[in-house]
């Protein structure tokens, strides 16, 4: 595997319907281009952690993620979450 090439991962969290989040795309190279760039287009914050890319794309898509995972991830939506209010606030 050639070090250096781009990872990414996406997350989808219904609060009223899933128990945690679940990952929905895994990618590199290409595929995590292409990732990027479909948040990019549809205005989805992004968070660059290459750690949590590593474990998160591990798992198999529409898994939940593990509880190990939980304080990582509720730190990513903390990030979207600030991320979108001033998104919000910057448009008024």
């Amino acid at each position: 595997m050639t070090e250096g090439r781009k990872k990414a991962a996406a997350l989808r969290y219904d609060q009223g319907k899933d128990f945690a989040p679940k990952v929905t795309a895994t990618g590199k190279g290409l595929v995590a281009e292409e990732i990027l760039q479909k948040a990019k287009e549809n205005n989805v914050p992004i968070l660059e952690d290459a750690s949590l890319v590593e474990l998160l794309a591990a798992l198999n898509i529409n898994e939940t993620i593990p509880e190990e995972l939980f304080q990582a991830v509720a730190e990513v939506f903390a990030f979207v979450y600030r991320a979108d209010k001033q998104l919000k606030e910057d448009v008024q």
